[in-house]
């Protein structure tokens, strides 16, 4: 069995832990921007003591055009994560695309992330789990939550037991997502924390275009579900000014509004855990 709760760097996420939330941009744009959010996410963790875990993409490899921005690479993408780390002294998560990105990946982050689209790559996980890093999954937004039992046994298979699932939606027809709450208590069945991604969750495929669209509102009223259902952990995409972001902007929360609405999320967790 997976273990629960689960060590990422000098948190745990899981049963009887504290709220696990992981947040940063969705894409590396620039270092200094990348720094910025990382000082003022630093800051909110420590007036709220949250366990906050950074995370942003080098590579967003699943853009609808292939005009969009992607980010900067593995390598400089690593090198602005080993300075956030350096910087906050935060944890640092980032996702991976392929099975040769794990081992660079890990030496600098703390937790590796799979996308949702490729939380069925056999090849990805075992390159994950080999790491001896804790892999967060994104269930797929076509799967059922009892699918990923197939998922956990192949972490397993390749020596990972820190292990965490991730709701972010599903498919509801063409262009819309929607979140069954039960998939959060579904998963937390399988022996593994779960993560609740409150920004994908409010993506709307295509409705852009040549861009994903989302609606930015309902991002609390959603988390405000999952906490009240009983999630370990919380993921969120935030930006400075996010409809000026290179990616995810309709989905982002504004950085200046990220500290309320995080002090509304631990009200209502401290108020749920009795009954967890």
């Amino acid at each position: 069995m997976p273990e629960n709760p689960a060590a990422i760097g000098p948190y745990f996420c899981g049963r009887g832990q504290r709220l696990l939330v992981i947040a940063g941009p969705c894409v590396i744009e620039d270092e200094a921007t990348t720094l910025a959010i990382a000082q003022r996410l630093r800051g909110l963790a420590d007036e709220l003591g949250l366990q906050l875990v950074f995370k942003a993409s080098f590579d967003k490899a699943n853009r609808t055009s292939v005009a969009s921005y992607r980010g900067p690479g593995l390598t400089a993408g690593l090198a602005v994560l080993r300075r956030v780390k350096e910087l906050t002294g935060l944890p640092v998560t980032t996702d991976i695309h392929e099975p040769s990105q794990a081992e660079p990946a890990a030496e600098v982050c703390d937790l590796l992330q799979i996308p949702a689209f490729l939380a069925r790559q056999t090849d990805l996980l075992a390159a994950a789990a080999r790491t001896g890093r804790p892999v967060h999954v994104k269930k797929g937004q076509f799967m059922a939550p009892t699918d990923m039992a197939h998922v956990v046994a192949k972490l397993e298979a390749f020596g990972c037991r820190k292990v965490l699932l991730c709701e972010r939606g599903t498919f509801f027809g063409y262009g819309r997502l929607v979140n069954d709450m039960r998939a959060i208590p579904e998963m937390q069945a399988l022996g593994t924390p779960v993560v609740f991604d409150a920004t994908h969750s409010v993506q709307e495929p295509g409705a852009l275009g040549s861009a994903t669209g989302g609606n930015r509102r309902m991002v609390e009223p959603l988390a405000r579900a999952a906490v009240a259902v009983g999630a370990d952990g919380l993921f969120f995409e935030t930006h400075p000014q996010p409809d000026a972001a290179l990616s995810d902007g309709p989905n982002m929360v504004p950085l200046d509004h990220f500290g309320p609405l995080l002090t509304r999320l631990v009200e209502l967790r401290q108020t749920v855990e009795k009954w967890l």
